[in-house]
C-alpha cells in the first residue's frame, strides 16, 4: 500500500489537512472493503444504523466512534473485519417533516443520507461503504415482502380487527405517542378508539424459544436480558371461570379470567372487564351511563404509563357473576383500566391486595377482603394501600394456612374438580401488529379480490414499489386514495383487485438489516447463505439502552424466521452486546411573563458559580443577558443544548472529538460533555505530535528488541511500555474500558518525556516506546496515528499503512524486575524505603533495610527483637527501648 499522497508532516499539528488526506488514502486503496476469507477469524461489528434525520448528533458519534475502535482494535488483532453502515429511512418523522416543507420523503430523505455519509466519513470511520443500504430502497424492501408472503403461506402472518387510535380529521391511525390529553398530536381533534383490520406477525410461536435462547446470550448485558424476560413475560398461573348469576343469558358463557396470584381467589370483590368487552356492550343497551362511560373509553390513550397513572373510572355493568368456589354473586363492572387486548379483557378484582384494585374499590365504595398476610395470626393493614406481598393464606375456608406458592396447586384442584378453572401457561407478549396507516414505509405485499380474498402478491412482481413523489398533506395515507397504485388484477382469478395500501412498522426493516449487509449485492434472493453463514452472528453488536426490548426482540424474531426458511444457520443475530449511555449536557434557558421558555446552546453560555463550584446561573457570552441553569440533561434540539460535531471537527480535527468521547467515560455509562476537556484531549494530541516530532528530528535509530545491554533507567522505561501495553491490550480487548486505557497511555507519555537519555540505547527504547504508543492510540485516533507512524518509520524501517498492522506484542522478560522496591517499617510504621535486587534472599534484605540511612535513625541503639520480611513488599523491624 503507497501512502504517496499524504502531506509532509511538519513541527505542528493540523489536523484538518491531515485528516482529509488521510481519508482520501483508505478511500484510493479501498482499506475497509470486507470479503470473506476462511484463512483468518471473522470479526463481524455492528452499530445500530441511523435514522437519516439531516444531521449527526453526539449520540450518534458515540455510538459509531466505539464500534471503529472497535473495529480497528480486532483488525489489528489479525482478524479480517466487517464493518458496514447504511439507513433506517422509512417513518413517520420523514413523512412529517416532508409535509412542514411540502416536498416528498423521498427526496428529503436522500439528501439527509448524502449529507450524514459525508459526516460519518469526517470522522474517519472505517466502513464498507460498498455494502451500504438504505431500508428505503426497493433493492432492500423487496427481501422482506418476499419472507412476509413466505410466512402467510406458512400460517405465521394473520389479519384481524385490532383497536387502535384513529385520528378522525387525519383520517389515520396514531400511535400512543401521538396523542396527547385524548388528542391528535396534529390536528388536535379529540381521538377515537377504533376497531380496524391490522396485519399481525405470530411472534408468540417463538416466545418459549426467545425466552430460552437469552441464555445462550452469555456477552449480553445481565441488565437487558433481564428487560427481555420481563417483556415476554412467561408466568405461570390459573385461567378460572366465574359463571353467569343475572344480567345476560348463561347462553353467553362462563367470564373467564387468568390471574398468577390464584393465592387471592377468596379475596375477590368484583370482576373487571374492559369497556368493549362484549358483555359491557351487550349491557350497555339497557344502560344509558355505561353506554356514556364506552363512549369515553373509546377516546382515551392505551399506554401503559398512561394506564398506570390515569385517574381508575368504570360503571356497573349490572351483571352479576358467581364466585368458582364460594358461589357468592359478585358485581361486574366496566373499568377504564382493563384493555380488551390483554389477556381475556376481564381481571377477578382482588382491592386488599392489588393496588390498582384498591383505588377502583376506593373509588366506588367497594367491599374488600384480606386473604392473604404475612403471618398466619398476624393481619395485614391495608388502611392507607394494599397489601401486595406473597405470604399465608387467611379467611380463605379450607386453604387457610397454605403459602401463596401452594396455593396454585390447591386451587388448581379445587377448580378442577368443578370444572372452573385450570392450570395455564401464559406469555405477556402479544403477536406483533405490522400494519401502519401511513405512506414513507414498504408496501404490505397483499392484494385483495372480491372473488379470492386476500392473496400475497406472487414473486415474480415484487417489489411492490412505493411511488417515490408524493408529497402528504397529512388526511389518511395517500396511498388509499391513489388509483394508480391501489387498482390491480387479482393474481389467481384476473379480475378486478385493490392493493393493501397500509405499510409495515418500520422495526420490520431494521429486524433484519444486519444480515443483509451480509449479502447486499446478491440479487437473485434475500440473502446468500454460504456469506450469511460466514459472518454471521454479529460479533459486536453497538447500540443505545433505549433499543433493550423492541428492536432487539424483534430482530432476534427475525433472524429465527429467516433460520426457519434456510436463508442462516445461526440461532441469535448478535453474539455479544454493548449499550452506550448517554450524551448529557448543560442546558440554559430564560423566561419571560407568560412562562414561555428559549433555551439557549451551551456554547453562548458563560456559568457563573458559587464558591464551591455549583453552577447558578448563567450570561449569554454575546451581550450578557442573565439565564437561567436547567441542569445537565440529555442533548436534544428541543432544549438547544446539543453540540454540533462538525463544529468540534472543524475546529480541532475528528481525531480529537474520538479521544475525547472515548476517554471521558465508560462506553456503557452517561457523558457529562466537557468543553475544556475537549480542549485536554487536543492539548494531549499536541503533545504526542511534539514528542514524535523532536524523537525523529535527531535522526534514524531502531527500535529496542529487548533488554539486553541496557542501564537500570531504560529498562525501568521498557518495564512501563510493557505494563502499559498489557493493560491496554486488557482494556481495549476483554474489558472495553477505553477511557483506562487512554489513561494508562497517557501516563506512558509522561515517563517518556521525563526521559532524557540521546544515547543509542536511550533513544532505541523510546523509539519502540513512540511505536508502540502510536500504534495503541491509533484505533482511537487513526489519523494522526497514520502520520505519526509515517514519520517513525522512516528510521525503523516500518512501512505501509498504521491500520494494517499487528497490535504490538507484550515483551514478558521486560516485566520482570532486576530490582524491588520495599517498605521498612519499624514497630509497624513506615520509616523508609530500599531497592533490593529481585531474587535477593532474606539475609541481603534484612541487611540492605538495616543500612538504609533513613531507617537507622530508628533502631540505632535499640535492641531488635523481631525480624519481618513480606517478599517483595515489606520489612518489619521490631524493636525496644
Amino acid at each position: 500500500m503507497t501512502t504517496e499522497s499524504m502531506p509532509e508532516s511538519t513541527n505542528d499539528y493540523q489536523p484538518q489537512t491531515l485528516e482529509t488526506a488521510i481519508q482520501k488514502v483508505w478511500e484510493e486503496e479501498g482499506v475497509f472493503t470486507a470479503t470473506e476469507d476462511d484463512s483468518r477469524e471473522k470479526f463481524y461489528c455492528l452499530s445500530m444504523f441511523p435514522y437519516p434525520s439531516g444531521k449527526l448528533h453526539m449520540g450518534h458519534v458515540r455510538n459509531y466512534t466505539i464500534g471503529d475502535v472497535v473495529s480497528r482494535f480486532q483488525r489489528m488483532q489479525g482478524k479480517n473485519v466487517l464493518q458496514p453502515m447504511g439507513w433506517d429511512a422509512f417513518g413517520l418523522p420523514a413523512e412529517n417533516a416532508a409535509m412542514d416543507h411540502k416536498v416528498a420523503p423521498a427526496k428529503w430523505t436522500y439528501q439527509n443520507i448524502d449529507y450524514m455519509r459525508n459526516q460519518l466519513k469526517s470522522l474517519g470511520l472505517g466502513y464498507d461503504w460498498d455494502r451500504e443500504v438504505a431500508t428505503c430502497h426497493p433493492e432492500y424492501y423487496r427481501w422482506e415482502q418476499w419472507l412476509f408472503t413466505r410466512l402467510m403461506s406458512k400460517g405465521l402472518v394473520y389479519r384481524k380487527l385490532s383497536v387502535v387510535n384513529w385520528d378522525p380529521i387525519d383520517q389515520t391511525v396514531l400511535a400512543n405517542e401521538q396523542v396527547i390529553d385524548g388528542k391528535g398530536w396534529r390536528s388536535g381533534a379529540p381521538v377515537e378508539r377504533k376497531e380496524i383490520a391490522q396485519w399481525f406477525l405470530r411472534i408468540t410461536d417463538y416466545a418459549e424459544e426467545l425466552l430460552q435462547d437469552l441464555d445462550q446470550l452469555d456477552g449480553w448485558p445481565e441488565q437487558v436480558k433481564t428487560m427481555q424476560k420481563n417483556w415476554i413475560g412467561k408466568s405461570t398461573g390459573l385461567e378460572i371461570e366465574f359463571p353467569v348469576a343475572s344480567g345476560l343469558d348463561a347462553s353467553n358463557g362462563n367470564l373467564k379470567v387468568y390471574t398468577t396470584r390464584p393465592d387471592t381467589l377468596m379475596g375477590v370483590t368484583y370482576v373487571a372487564v374492559a369497556a368493549d368487552h362484549p358483555w359491557a356492550r351487550k349491557a350497555s343497551l339497557n344502560n344509558e351511563p355505561l353506554e356514556r362511560f364506552i363512549e369515553e373509553c373509546s377516546h382515551i390513550s392505551t399506554a401503559e404509563a398512561d394506564m398506570e397513572t390515569m385517574e381508575k373510572k368504570g360503571v356497573d355493568t349490572g351483571i352479576r357473576v358467581k364466585h368458582p368456589i364460594t358461589g357468592e354473586e359478585l358485581p361486574v363492572w366496566a373499568a377504564n383500566f382493563v384493555l380488551m387486548g390483554y389477556g381475556t379483557g376481564a381481571v377477578m378484582s382482588v382491592p386488599a391486595h392489588d393496588q390498582r384494585d384498591y383505588e377502583f374499590a376506593k373509588a366506588y365504595d367497594l367491599p374488600m377482603k384480606t386473604v392473604i398476610a404475612p403471618k398466619a395470626d398476624e393481619a395485614p393493614d391495608v388502611s392507607e394501600a394494599a397489601y401486595t406481598e406473597k405470604g399465608v393464606l387467611i379467611n380463605s375456608g379450607q386453604f387457610d394456612g397454605l403459602k401463596s406458592k401452594q396455593a396454585l396447586h390447591e386451587m388448581a384442584k379445587a377448580l378442577n374438580e368443578l370444572g372452573l378453572g385450570e392450570k395455564q401457561t401464559n406469555f405477556r407478549l402479544r403477536d406483533w401488529g405490522i400494519s401502519r396507516q401511513r405512506y414513507w414505509g414498504c408496501p404490505i405485499p397483499v392484494i385483495y379480490c372480491p372473488a379470492c380474498g386476500a392473496l400475497p402478491v406472487p414473486e415474480k412482481d415484487l417489489p411492490v414499489r412505493l411511488p417515490e413523489d408524493i408529497v402528504p398533506d397529512g388526511s389518511g395515507s395517500p396511498l388509499a386514495k391513489l388509483d394508480s397504485f391501489k387498482r390491480c388484477d387479482c393474481p389467481q382469478c384476473g379480475g378486478p383487485a385493490k392493493r393493501e395500501t397500509d405499510t409495515f412498522d418500520t422495526f420490520f426493516e431494521s429486524s433484519w438489516y444486519h444480515a443483509r449487509y451480509t449479502s447486499r449485492h446478491t440479487d437473485d434472493a434475500m440473502l446468500d447463505k454460504k456469506a450469511a453463514d460466514h459472518w454471521l452472528p454479529v460479533d459486536q453488536y453497538i447500540g443505545g439502552i433505549e433499543h433493550a426490548i423492541l428492536h432487539l426482540l424483534y430482530a432476534r424474531f427475525f433472524h429465527k424466521l429467516m433460520r426457519d426458511e434456510g436463508l442462516v444457520s445461526s440461532d441469535e443475530p448478535f453474539k455479544n452486546l454493548l449499550t452506550q449511555g448517554m450524551v448529557l449536557a448543560e442546558s440554559w434557558f430564560s423566561q419571560d411573563e407568560k412562562g414561555k421558555q428559549t433555551w439557549y446552546s451551551p456554547l453562548d453560555v458563560e456559568p457563573v458559580k458559587d464558591d464551591k463550584g455549583a453552577v447558578i446561573k448563567g450570561h449569554l457570552k454575546s451581550d450578557g443577558t442573565e439565564v437561567q441553569y436547567g441542569g445537565v440533561i440529555k442533548m436534544s434540539k428541543s432544549k438547544n443544548n446539543g453540540i454540533d460535531p462538525q463544529v468540534l471537527i472543524d475546529q480541532y480535527g475528528a481525531d480529537t472529538l474520538r479521544l475525547y468521547i472515548m476517554f471521558a467515560s465508560p462506553p456503557e455509562q452517561t457523558l457529562e460533555w466537557s468543553d475544556s476537556a475537549v480542549e485536554g484531549a487536543h492539548r494531549f494530541l499536541n503533545r504526542v505530535w511534539r514528542l514524535v516530532q523532536g524523537h525523529v528530528a535527531q535522526g534514524a535509530v531502531a527500535a529496542s528488541a529487548d533488554n539486553d545491554g541496557l542501564d537500570k533507567e531504560q529498562k525501568a522505561l521498557r518495564l512501563k511500555l510493557h505494563a502499559t501495553l498489557q493493560k491496554v491490550s486488557d482494556d481495549m480487548g476483554r474489558r472495553m474500558h477505553f477511557n483506562t486505557a487512554i489513561a494508562a497511555m497517557m501516563e506512558l507519555v509522561n515517563d517518556i518525556s521525563r526521559f532524557k537519555d540521546e544515547s543509542d540505547a536511550g533513544r532505541s527504547v523510546v523509539q519502540e516506546a513512540l511505536e508502540s504508543l502510536v500504534l495503541m492510540l491509533s484505533p482511537m485516533t487513526p489519523h494522526i496515528s497514520q502520520a505519526l507512524w509515517e514519520d517513525l518509520t522512516k528510521a525503523s524501517g516500518h512501512d505501509g499503512l498504521v491500520l494494517t498492522q499487528a497490535w504490538p506484542k507484550v515483551d514478558e522478560s521486560a516485566l520482570v524486575k532486576d530490582e524491588i522496591e520495599m517498605m521498612i517499617q519499624v514497630n509497624g510504621k513506615l520509616r523508609g524505603k530500599v531497592e533490593v535486587a529481585a531474587d535477593a534472599d532474606k539475609d541481603t534484605i534484612l541487611a540492605a533495610a538495616k543500612a538504609n540511612e533513613q531507617a537507622q535513625k530508628f533502631i540505632e541503639g535499640k535492641e531488635i527483637v523481631k525480624e519481618i520480611v513480606v517478599p517483595g513488599r515489606l520489612v518489619n523491624l521490631v524493636v525496644k527501648g
